[in-house]
């Protein structure tokens, strides 16, 4: 395990004062372990991202399987964890006490090794289509596709509700679309098919199978 070298930044700062104002007591034990689960990883990385990120060609065809478990948890920079985890902290907190801790825990799990399967089916289908060979290399690190999964299921269990996008008022229901071709313009180097894959699970949950699966694996 490698530790950060230099100083704590800003960002890590940030989140953690945020914590703290929220308040450790109040916030639900499987969404607290998830943050400080990555906030770990985030200060003693496993590996370095290069070896850690989900890619068709590492994933695939090289058969590095546990990168689909390493892959959400690590973060390319403090911000990143920033952004990751106080979206984290507010979908956990109203799911969590939705749908309970034990079965929270379950769908986080599920979520993040789901959406790096989605994720390289998506991009070796572009690869397939487009003929170019480059996709196969997209790598992939951070726990935003997991978010996107757990948007679709917020809006799901809150319908009705409007969302604000970059200033526009947006419904709940229509919130995670444009929110991801957002993120997208705006930061055209985040991973669309990382966010893509999340959405496609979380709507898998919610209007497809995969609830029924896993609760016969539970059961």
């Amino acid at each position: 395990m490698q530790r950060r070298q230099g100083r704590v930044n800003a960002g890590l700062l940030l989140l953690l004062y945020q914590i703290s104002q929220v308040g450790l007591q109040n916030i639900p034990s499987v969404t607290l372990g998830v943050l400080a689960l990555n906030i770990f990883l985030y200060l003693n990385p496993v590996r370095p991202l290069p070896e850690v990120c989900i890619s068709v060609h590492e994933g695939f065809y090289r058969k590095n399987w546990q990168r689909l478990l390493l892959s959400p948890v690590h973060h390319a920079d403090d911000w990143h964890l920033y952004y990751n985890m106080i979206s984290m902290l507010w979908k956990g907190m109203m799911l969590e006490r939705k749908l309970k801790s034990v079965w929270f825990a379950y769908v986080i799990a599920v979520f993040s090794v789901l959406i790096g399967v989605v994720y390289m089916v998506l991009e070796f289908m572009c690869m397939e289509i487009l003929d170019d060979p480059s996709y196969k290399m997209n790598c992939a690190v951070g726990f935003s596709g997991v978010l996107f999964a757990l948007k679709v299921l917020n809006n799901h269990y809150n319908p009705g509700r409007v969302s604000s996008v970059l200033g526009l008022q947006i419904s709940s229901k229509y919130a995670c679309w444009v929110e991801l071709i957002a993120i997208h313009l705006i930061s055209p180097g985040t991973s669309f098919a990382g966010h893509l894959a999340g959405i496609l699970v979380g709507l898998m949950y919610t209007m497809g199978p995969l609830k029924k699966i896993m609760k016969a694996c539970a059961g």
